[in-house]
């Protein structure tokens, strides 16, 4: 049957993208119509992961196939994300190994240049941001609704796992390649149009406040409710704008970064509250916070494994435990206590369903994400910028790489 997302445009019925050659609307330099161009494979200069430790701006082939169903983006802004730096300087990230030369990039926006004949709800010029993950339309996870954890999904920079057997037989997806060149191609159905007074860099952070929200969802926030969120880079801070905008009334973070904490707290002032947790007691002050009873909610963004044990005996009976960052160690967890307390342990991984949420708070201005973009780079200082974000200044939260700014 067919699926249909949050913002009501049907997905096509299947990820197998035929080579078809349905007349399409495309940008000319006088504003009109023309035929697509032939399907084949096109040389494009991108921020390419060569291996480990190994960066190149250059022209790399990319076979990308346009069919109706699609739209072709010309990219404006895109964020860097921990992943990016992850597989710089390792390689992999659980299944998920550098196999070939990759491009880099999975958090964009940009303008539509091109439309497939069959997307009804985009047109030249429109103003957009893009889901990067796209998922197989036959899987059982996605016909579930659960498309985010679709094994045979591919995501923008994200090399293909071995068990993703459909991509890894496809030319076009195979290399698991990302946004971080001037144009790429996209299902219309997992782009969506950015409202007016939505940046270019704002609608690039669509994509981690994403995570943020989905977070939030899954964690049946109910009005009043206080949270805590264990850790303050980026996607720490995107789950305390998130849950304040998800009815939190007010919100604890830890981190061992004064200048992360002060960041944080700027975000909502007098709503947020940072605990340095290596001057502080976190569980008194935890308790201190909410008449001794603990919070409703505990995120954990942290991936530390001992921050990550201890968010149980933080939150009140019944609370919830969302895990986000993903853990350098295994978790000890005391499932005795979390009986007794009927606690509810929830896992993230990505989002499925949040993008016109988010994007509807921030066309009514209800989350900003000023204070979280901190650093700018140009396109041509793509690499520099992923070396940055291997050894970043404290104070460092979120960098958008200008991809229309060559200089």
């Amino acid at each position: 049957f067919f699926f249909f997302p949050v913002s009501g445009v049907p997905f096509p019925p299947s990820t197998n993208h035929t080579h078809t050659h349905k007349q399409t609307q495309t940008h000319t330099e006088e504003g009109e119509s023309a035929p697509p161009a032939p399907q084949m494979a096109t040389m494009v200069k991108a921020l390419v992961l060569e291996k480990t430790k190994k960066l190149a701006l250059r022209e790399i082939e990319v076979n990308e196939p346009f069919t109706s169903q699609d739209v072709r983006i010309e990219i404006r802004s895109v964020g860097v994300c921990g992943s990016d730096v992850h597989y710089y300087q390792h390689g992999h990230i659980g299944p998920f190994v550098l196999k070939e030369p990759m491009i880099l990039g999975h958090e964009a926006s940009g303008v539509v240049i091109e439309v497939g004949e069959d997307v009804k709800h985009l047109k030249v010029g429109d103003r957009v941001c893009m889901e990067p993950g796209v998922p197989d339309q036959a899987s059982v996870e996605t016909r579930m609704g659960h498309y985010n954890v679709c094994k045979q999904v591919r995501f923008w920079a994200t090399p293909p796992a071995d068990y993703a057997t459909k991509i890894n037989k496809d030319p076009a997806w195979k290399a698991g390649h990302g946004c971080l060149r001037k144009t790429v191609v996209h299902p219309g159905a997992y782009t969506y149009r950015l409202p007016d007074n939505v940046s270019f860099d704002e609608g690039a952070m669509v994509e981690p406040l994403a995570v943020g929200m989905h977070a939030c969802t899954k964690a049946n926030i109910k009005p009043g409710d206080r949270a805590l969120v264990n850790g303050a880079g980026p996607i720490g801070m995107l789950c305390v704008v998130s849950a304040l905008a998800s009815g939190i009334s007010k919100v604890i973070v830890t981190d061992i970064c004064a200048e992360k904490i002060k960041i944080a707290e700027s975000l909502v002032p007098g709503k947020v509250v940072g605990i340095d947790v290596s001057k502080q007691n976190l569980e008194e002050e935890v308790k201190r916070h909410t008449d001794g009873f603990g919070v409703e909610v505990a995120f954990e963004c942290s991936g530390n494994a001992r921050a990550g044990s201890t968010l149980p005996k933080l939150c009140r009976p019944s609370g919830a435990i969302i895990y986000i960052g993903c853990p350098n160690n295994p978790l000890s967890l005391d499932v005795g206590d979390i009986q007794v307390r009927e606690l509810r342990i929830h896992g993230i991984f990505r989002y499925a369903h949040v993008y016109p949420k988010v994007l509807a708070l921030l066309e009514t201005g209800s989350i900003n994400l000023a204070p979280i973009i901190t650093d700018h780079f140009s396109f041509n200082e793509a690499v520099e910028a992923i070396e940055y974000f291997a050894n970043p200044k404290t104070a460092t939260v979120k960098a958008i790489i200008h991809v229309d700014q060559d200089k």
